[in-house]
C-alpha cells in the first residue's frame, strides 16, 4: 500500500537540517519500498504492506531518532487519501493567486475537526475553511491574512498536532502518488 509521510518541522530556520537523499536513504533502509521524497520539507512517498498507521509513524519516528539525533511529529496520510482529498477540494482552494492556500494536515491522536475547533470558528470575511477526512483545506487573502483564525494557529497548544502544505505542495505529492 502506498503512503505519505509528511514530516513537520524539518528544515525550517536552518533547524533540523534533513537531506532528501539520506531521508530517502534512512526510509529504504527501514523496510520501504518505492521511496521517493519531494522537495525539503519533509515529503515522503514510500509504499508498505503495513496498514497500521500508528505502527508506521512508530517505524518513522524511530528512523528520525537513530538517522538524524531528533524525534518529529509525522502525519502518515495513505496516498488514495490525499489524491481524494485533492481531487475534492472546495472550488476556491488554490485559485486566487492573491490569496494564502494551504492544506492543514493533522497528526494523530488529533483530527482536522478537533484541531478546527481548537482553532476556533473561522472568520468567513477573512477566510475560507473546509474539512475532508484528516485535512483542513484553508485560504486567506494575502492583504488580510493576519485577521484570520488559522494565522495565529502558532500561538495555540494545536499547533504542534498538525503540520501544513501549501496547495502547490499539495497538488504535487497527489500527482507523484497517482504516477505511481
Amino acid at each position: 500500500m502506498q503512503y505519505i509521510a509528511l514530516l513537520r518541522g524539518i528544515n525550517v530556520g536552518g533547524q533540523r537540517m534533513v537531506k532528501m537523499s539520506l531521508l530517502k536513504a534512512a526510509f529504504e533502509a527501514a523496510g520501504f519500498n518505492h521511496v521517493k521524497t519531494y522537495i525539503n520539507s519533509g515529503n515522503v512517498l514510500f509504499e508498505t504492506p503495513e496498514t497500521k498507521l500508528a505502527a508506521l509513524v512508530a517505524v518513522c519516528d524511530r528512523l528520525m531518532t537513530t538517522t538524524f539525533g531528533f524525534s518529529v511529529r509525522i502525519a502518515i496520510v495513505t496516498a488514495q487519501a490525499l489524491i481524494t482529498a485533492v481531487a475534492q477540494a472546495p472550488n476556491w482552494w488554490g485559485t486566487d493567486p492573491n490569496s494564502k492556500h494551504n492544506l492543514i494536515v493533522a497528526i494523530a491522536p488529533q483530527t482536522a475537526r478537533s484541531l478546527s475547533e481548537q482553532v476556533g470558528t473561522s472568520k468567513p470575511e477573512y477566510e475560507q475553511v473546509a474539512i475532508f477526512g484528516q485535512f483542513i483545506f484553508w485560504s486567506a487573502p494575502i492583504k488580510t491574512y493576519g485577521r484570520t483564525r488559522w494565522a495565529t494557529v502558532t500561538e495555540s497548544e494545536a499547533y504542534q498536532w498538525l503540520t501544513i502544505r501549501n496547495a502547490n505542495t499539495a497538488r504535487k505529492l497527489a500527482r507523484l502518488a497517482q504516477s505511481a
